[in-house]
């Protein structure tokens, strides 16, 4: 499981990141996409939807860290980004 100290930012491209909940996140199948033990890897693309909210990601760094866009319930889309918690 991957673990990422995670940021939001809403107003605008040039507007503050704000601190958010930890993502913790495992995805396998036939091989690892995001292994049990580990980071994913630069370039992998993760996209979520649900009663949750939805979001879309993408890794960088070996998996140090990752940017994108979620949408939480009752708010409108935000960026999001995250670092790997150590």
């Amino acid at each position: 499981m991957a673990v990422y100290n995670t940021e939001i930012q809403y107003g605008g491209q040039n507007a503050d990141w704000h601190k958010d909940a930890d993502l913790q996140i495992v995805i396998g199948s036939r091989s690892s996409v995001v292994p049990q033990s580990g980071r994913p890897a630069t370039g992998t693309q993760v996209s979520w939807s649900g009663p949750q909210g939805n979001g879309n990601i993408t890794f960088f760094d070996d998996g140090a860290r990752f940017q994108g866009a979620a949408e939480f319930p009752g708010e409108g889309p935000v960026g999001y980004r995250g670092t790997a918690a150590s």
